[in-house]
């Protein structure tokens, strides 16, 4: 009896050591998680001989719209890969249909890899226009029909794109171009749209640079944030204006709605369900917002906007008592930056927020993107 006690231990240590070496050899394959702090809508998985990165759908909480096996290009595909659109890195000849993602890329210093783009009128960073007139970038028409026979003869490996709920690439994907899915518009948190600088850089071979980019991001949006903690008053604040018949406002737990939060603010609509924007009738926004402090909007035209302007485009704003009051604050985009830089730095527009509604906080802060209206034109 003793002899089969012995034989039993014996096999059940024989079991676990095997065990323990199986445990060890899948540690091997399998490196680390790396770590997203904000972003909800990707997933980094470091593996011996490649990089899996999984883009969540934002439209369905247990679905994904791509997996992509990222494998160093000067290597030997490896086998045994996992199912997923291979992506082979760094890459090289990058179409771009968004101003955000050139500006990214700009950012991480691969402007050179930018062969096209889409809608190259929307591209205010300057070296991007700089390459379009010196015909090193290549204007590839509008995203929804870009010239295919164009990208194929640019080489194009990848197209950066922002995915649409049921939308489609249609020739993009016809012709096995692999597409970039950058869902950073869908993230509700200011640092987790601002994270997607790190999915670009692991694409680029630019990992460590995204990583100090965010960082800093991160850092100064934390400081700007502290500032408006603990603020004695909140402002009552209207953003936004009419379009067609109607008046679109962000939602309370959309990006905005929090960076309006963090910046000391009482934003008007912080009730209002949902992570978009929702449209209004004008009168239900006069009745809700007519007594707001604060008004800021972005416009884009020739002209800085004036309140002749505003009133001569529709005379019922002149009922908000930020317009009677001279409290409106409008951003250019025809010649300001604010598209491209505030998703991948929130930081600059939190901090020019603070230093709007709270200007005892940074009484020197010089305006990046908002100028006071003027009274006349």
């Amino acid at each position: 009896m003793r002899k089969f006690f012995l034989f039993l231990i014996s096999l059940c240590l024989m079991v676990c050591c095997h065990m323990r070496q199986s445990s060890s050899l899948e540690e091997t394959l399998a490196c680390e998680t790396d770590s997203v702090r904000y972003a909800e809508g990707f997933t980094v998985s470091r593996f011996a001989d490649y990089t899996l990165i999984e883009v969540k759908d934002p439209w369905n909480d247990h679905g994904y719209l791509q997996r992509y096996v990222l494998v160093d290009r000067n290597k030997d595909l490896p086998g045994n890969l996992p199912q997923g659109t291979v992506i082979r890195v760094p890459v090289k000849k990058i179409t771009v249909f968004t101003s955000v993602h050139c500006a990214a890329l700009d950012e991480l210093g691969v402007t050179d890899d930018i062969a096209g783009v889409c809608e190259s009128r929307y591209m205010n960073i300057p070296s991007v226009q700089s390459r379009l007139k010196d015909g090193l970038i290549f204007d590839l028409g509008e995203s929804t029909n870009p010239d295919i026979e164009k990208m194929i003869e640019l080489g194009t490996e990848v197209v950066l794109a922002s995915p649409f709920q049921n939308g489609s690439y249609g020739s993009v994907e016809k012709m096995g171009i692999p597409v970039l899915e950058c869902a950073d518009y869908m993230e509700n948190v200011p640092l987790g749209r601002a994270e997607w600088i790190r999915f670009l850089g692991f694409f680029v071979d630019k990992g460590a640079v995204a990583d100090s980019l965010f960082a800093e991001t991160e850092k100064r949006y934390l400081e700007a944030k502290a500032l408006a903690a603990n603020v004695d008053t909140r402002p009552t604040l209207l953003t936004g204006k009419k379009y067609g018949s109607s008046w679109y406002v962000p939602s309370g737990n959309s990006y905005l709605a929090r960076l309006y939060q963090d910046a000391g603010a009482e934003y008007i609509f912080k009730s209002l369900p949902g992570t978009g924007s929702t449209p209004l009738m004008f009168e239900s926004v006069l009745d809700k917002a007519i007594h707001a402090e604060f008004w800021i909007f972005n416009y884009n035209q020739a002209e800085d906007m004036t309140y002749p302007m505003l009133k001569a485009e529709y005379e019922p704003y002149s009922n908000f008592d930020a317009f009677r009051k001279e409290n409106i604050y409008g951003c250019n985009t025809n010649y300001s930056l604010f598209y491209e830089e505030v998703p991948m730095h929130p930081d600059y527009l939190l901090k020019e927020l603070v230093a709007l509604f709270h200007p005892e906080k940074l009484p020197d802060y010089g305006f990046r993107y908002f100028k006071p209206l003027t009274p006349s034109s």
